[in-house]
């Protein structure tokens, strides 16, 4: 499987971005796909989960209400809308993708948000 993301940038705080995942390879067997983040110094995060058909989503406490993850499984694509960005927001994205046993990386987005 293999992960290609786009849409990251810079925003001032208050702001919006689309961030989408392309997924190419063996995407039938893709279990879950989600993002995550990391900003300097910090740990990598989970920001929003979903599962293969979509019937299961979650979200990191810090974005709820502010961040949907939505998966278009026909185009093997997931997006993530960040609205009401906020600096404590910027950090590099990755798309991620669990085929039992093994997971999946891309190459990573960066988001900026300046206040």
């Amino acid at each position: 499987v293999q992960l290609v993301e786009s849409g990251g940038g810079l925003v001032q705080a208050g702001g919006s971005l689309r961030l989408s995942c392309a997924a190419s390879g063996t995407t039938f067997s893709i279990n879950v796909m989600g993002w995550y983040r990391q900003a300097p110094g910090r740990q990598r995060e989970l920001v929003a989960g979903i599962t293969s058909e979509g019937g299961s989503i979650n979200y990191a406490d810090s974005v709820k209400g502010r961040f949907t993850i939505s998966r278009d499984k026909t185009k093997n694509t997931i997006s993530l809308q960040m609205n009401s960005l906020k600096p404590e927001d910027t950090a590099v994205y990755y798309c991620n993708a669990y085929v039992w046993p093994r997971e999946y990386w891309g190459q990573g987005t960066q988001v900026t948000v300046s206040s």
